[in-house]
Formats: structure tokens, sequence, C-alpha cells
């Protein structure tokens, strides 16, 4: 099983990316899904996360600016950030716990994609 993000990149302040990430391999069902991310120096902390039924929850801090979906057809997660900050920049990670046919549920992660939000 691989999750592999994408949709980083450079942006002003105010600006807005749309971040992705698709699971692959030998998957039976996925349940939540959810971003993650680490500024430099900083402990890793949960952006968003969604059930498989379309249930969110935010951080304080991202409420109202970030919005996380799925498509469980393409067994992809989004999290389209409108009005970054500076405090933005950081490593997201993906998340996701998925059964295999051979395995009971287990989490995933992604490798990560580089947000960097500056002037």
């Amino acid at each position: 099983v691989q999750l592999v993000e994408s949709g980083g990149g450079l942006v002003q302040p105010g600006g807005s990316l749309r971040l992705s990430c698709v699971a692959s391999g030998s998957i039976f069902s996925i349940g939540a899904m959810g971003w993650y991310r680490q500024a430099p120096g900083k402990q890793r902390e949960l952006v968003a996360t969604i059930t498989r039924g379309g249930s969110e929850e935010y951080v304080d801090s991202v409420k109202g600016r970030f919005t996380i979906s799925r498509d469980n057809a393409k067994n992809t997660v989004y999290l389209q950030m409108n009005s970054l900050k500076l405090d933005d920049t950081a490593v997201y990670y993906c998340n996701a716990v998925i059964t295999t046919p051979v395995l009971s549920p287990n989490e995933y992660w992604g490798q990560g994609t580089q947000v960097t939000v500056s002037s």
C-alpha cells in the first residue's frame, strides 16, 4: 500500500493550494483519512480528518480556511487550503487507515509534500 501526495509548492500569503493524496496497492477498504503537518523544529500536528462517511474535523488554526474532502471511488483525499498564512508553512503528510485483503486495519503515511508560504 502506498500513499502519494501532490500539490505542494510556494505561495504568497493569502493564496491557495490544493493538496491531493492517492492510495494505491492491495486495498480492501479505507477508513478515516487525514492530513498532518510538521513545521521546522515543531512536532507533527493534525490538520484535518475525514471519515469514510464524510464527517470532517479540523484543528482550530485552520477552521474556515481549509477544507478536507475525499473521493472514495478514487481512494483519494484532498485538502483545499485558502487564505494561507506564513504559519502554514510545513511539510504536509497524508494519513489513512487501510484494510488490505490479508491484514487488519493499519495506519499508513505518505512521504510528505512541502508547502511554503512566503512573500
